[in-house]
């Protein structure tokens, strides 16, 4: 079988990026990755970011754009995406005004149109988990299996976020089997082993990621994305650590 490639989701090096993005884009990929999964282009126009990729030989695994731009510069998005050779529009997150029961019932809604318009371009949306969707809110539900069910799945896929998914109580492992076939994306991200449960370098904290990798590798994941939305010290050594324990994993 195949390796599934690994990106580096841009937000981890954000901070970096503001100040030097192409910079940035070099050092991602002297450490190694052979893709990123992007959360803006910082100065660039879409065709200098594909450009300065092409240079650089890394691909574009997928792009989080805010649900609301979707819902309303939909057709420049997407031919920002074809430009980019970006396959996949991702939903990163509900603002709270988004997560109430009729809210939900919109957001669904929503992406059953998003969905629908991108595969007629052919791209792919997914949507991405925090904690919160993990919260029994409709019809004895959590919001997350409620969106999944009230979505189209050949329209709307998920991109499984396993620190978040993990940080609610859930398995990332039983998620991963339960959409199997849906999930094309998996943010892998670890968790410190105390009481604060925060953010560590993949293969450095507690998150079992064995079984993750064979659920993934059954249920047809296209990418590996490292993310680490904080990180003390250097967010480009922690990016390096992740890749370094990756290959130590026998996943690179």
């Amino acid at each position: 079988m195949a390796k599934i490639p690994v990106a580096l989701q841009l937000y981890t090096v954000r901070d970096e990026a503001t100040r030097d993005f192409t910079g940035t884009l070099d050092q991602v990929a002297r450490i190694g990755y052979k893709g990123v999964e992007l959360n803006g282009y910082g100065p660039l126009t879409a065709e200098e970011l594909r450009a300065k990729l092409d240079a650089l030989c890394m691909t574009v695994a997928g792009s989080h754009i805010a649900l609301a731009r979707m819902e309303t510069e939909l057709p420049a998005i997407m031919r920002e995406c074809h430009t980019l050779g970006c396959p996949t529009l991702v939903c990163p997150f509900l603002p709270p005004e988004r997560r109430s029961e009729v809210a939900y019932r919109e957001v669904a809604a929503s992406l059953n149109r998003i969905g629908a318009a991108a595969h007629a371009e052919g791209l792919a949306l997914c949507y991405h988990n925090h904690a919160f969707e993990f919260e029994t809110i409709i019809d004895g539900l959590t919001a997350y299996d409620w969106l999944a069910a009230h979505t189209d799945p050949a329209l709307v896929q998920l991109e499984l976020d396993a620190y978040w998914a993990q940080k609610a109580g859930q398995h990332p492992t039983v998620l991963l089997e339960t959409y199997a076939g849906r999930v094309p994306l998996v943010h892998l991200k670890d968790m410190t082993a105390d009481a604060e449960q925060t953010f560590a370098p993949v293969g450095t904290g507690s998150v079992d990621f064995a079984p993750i990798f064979d659920a993934a590798e059954r249920g047809g994941v296209r990418w590996y994305i490292v993310e680490q939305d904080r990180a003390d010290g250097s967010a480009i050594d922690a990016a390096r650590t992740s890749l370094e324990n990756l290959k130590r994993m026998g996943k690179v």
